[in-house]
């Protein structure tokens, strides 16, 4: 694609960055084919191609953005699926997050979006303030119906109609500490605590110590860890999404100078891709960019983990058919595509995939929030193909996707994880029907 930055505009670290990822668009349009929003709505501007149009001619004109430039851009569910279809490697990633700062920067958004948005950002990366604002939602659940006929109301429905019945306890196992291998020593890692996750099933990350360290690997909780920036990163907010990565590389940094790490695990497959871009996030930060390059390159999913070490023969094999669900974020995010299913089958159970499994559940951070219908949409389509395989049960590697589909699904929706505990030893999740156990020989 050609481009027409002047070299003022080209001093300019970001849209340097943007310039180039807008030349390599060769206007194909593959991306069509493979867009969750395109594929809904049939508008060319909630495209790929259509919105690198909108944002090249915003960037190029230096002006700021408009009402049609920020619809676009906001039903953008940043799923990535148009990176994993792009023959010319256009890094549409980097491009919309620049969008999106840019979006924040010079639109004033209506007051009632603009409330919302910093609610949103205020309570979801702080677990003591999501997990007071769950409670409080039960005294808001009469007015669900109230609210989703008035427009500028519908995300404070879209989040009452998410939010749980009940709340988990707070985990000790979320607490800063160490959690030493059993038998020799496999391996030393650091695990993200994360946000949302944490409140809504801290069990995610207690099964996956527990799995760990049996296996012979100590597991470290780190001191000063937060959420990894993603939710705000969506929104536009770069200098918080940036400090919360700092906060974080600090974090882990200790820990690798302290007794090592060879990895930093991660259950929650959208923090994940958010981590292991943060030696991009932070490369013109001269204090942080050798760091975060260092983090970004240990950050590892549990399941990308566990594939790269030895594991035993699992103590029993389930034989349950199970429908893997592979979240945006693991194999349009972070190229994870095999190790979760080959995992899952070495463990007992019998995999399979739904149709248009590239195509989003509509989750995507905040997006069932705050683009609740599009999102709607989705969901009734991911859930239809996921209940045509016949499987009893669904793994995922997002917490996001398991709230999502679980609203709509007639089978329990699990972290990936308890299925691999379960098999090795592990407690059977809760909801699995255990028919089809099968004692490992």
């Amino acid at each position: 694609m050609q481009t027409n930055f002047s070299l003022a505009q080209l001093a300019d670290p970001h849209v340097a960055e943007s310039e180039k990822i807008l030349r390599k668009c060769v206007h194909c349009g593959f991306c069509t084919a493979t867009c969750p929003t395109y594929v809904t709505l049939g508008n060319e501007l909630d495209s790929p191609r259509g919105r690198i149009y909108l944002i090249k001619h915003m960037l190029e004109n230096g002006r700021p953005a408009d009402k049609e430039i920020v619809t676009h851009i906001d039903r953008c569910l940043s799923c990535l699926a148009c990176m994993t279809t792009c023959p010319s490697g256009v890094n549409y990633m980097h491009l919309v997050d620049h969008a999106r700062a840019h979006i924040q920067e010079t639109y004033k958004r209506p007051l009632l979006d603009r409330l919302t948005r910093a609610m949103l950002a205020f309570v979801l990366p702080h677990p003591a303030r999501f997990r007071a604002a769950l409670r409080l939602a039960r005294l808001g659940k009469p007015f669900i119906g109230l609210f989703g006929k008035v427009q500028a109301l519908k995300p404070l429905s879209a989040m009452l109609k998410l939010a749980p019945a009940s709340i988990p306890a707070v985990s000790p196992m979320a607490s800063p500490g160490i959690h030493a291998g059993q038998g020799a020593k496999k391996g030393r890692v650091a695990i993200l605590t994360g946000c949302a996750q944490s409140v809504l099933d801290p069990a995610i990350n207690e099964t996956t110590i527990s799995l760990l360290t049996r296996l012979g690997v100590e597991v470290v909780v780190p001191q000063g860890e937060g959420c990894c920036g993603a939710l705000v990163h969506h929104m536009g907010r770069e200098q918080a999404a940036l400090a919360s990565a700092r906060q974080n590389v600090d974090a882990w940094t200790r820990d690798i100078e302290q007794g090592g790490l060879d990895a930093i695990v991660i259950t929650a497959s959208g923090c994940g891709t958010t981590i292991k871009d943060y030696g991009f996030m932070l490369r013109l930060d001269p204090a942080y960019a050798d760091k975060a390059a260092r983090v970004s390159a240990l950050a590892k999913d549990i399941t990308e983990y566990l594939s790269g070490i030895e594991l035993p023969e699992p103590v029993r094999k389930p034989g349950t058919v199970v429908a893997y669900h592979s979240a945006c974020s693991m194999q349009h995010g972070q190229k994870i595509t095999r190790q979760p299913k080959e995992l899952l089958t070495k463990a007992g159970f019998i995999v399979r995939e739904p149709r248009e499994g590239h195509l989003c559940c509509g989750s995507a951070g905040t997006y069932n929030i705050l683009q609740s219908e599009i999102s709607a949409k989705l969901r009734d389509r991911k859930v239809k193909n996921i209940e045509a395989t016949g499987a009893s049960i669904v793994a995922t590697g997002n917490i996001g996707c398991i709230t999502q589909i679980a609203t709509a699904a007639k089978m329990p929706v699990v972290h990936t994880i308890k299925l691999l505990d379960w098999a090795y030893g592990g407690p059977k999740p809760e909801g699995v029907a255990e028919d089809s156990l099968i004692a490992a020989e």
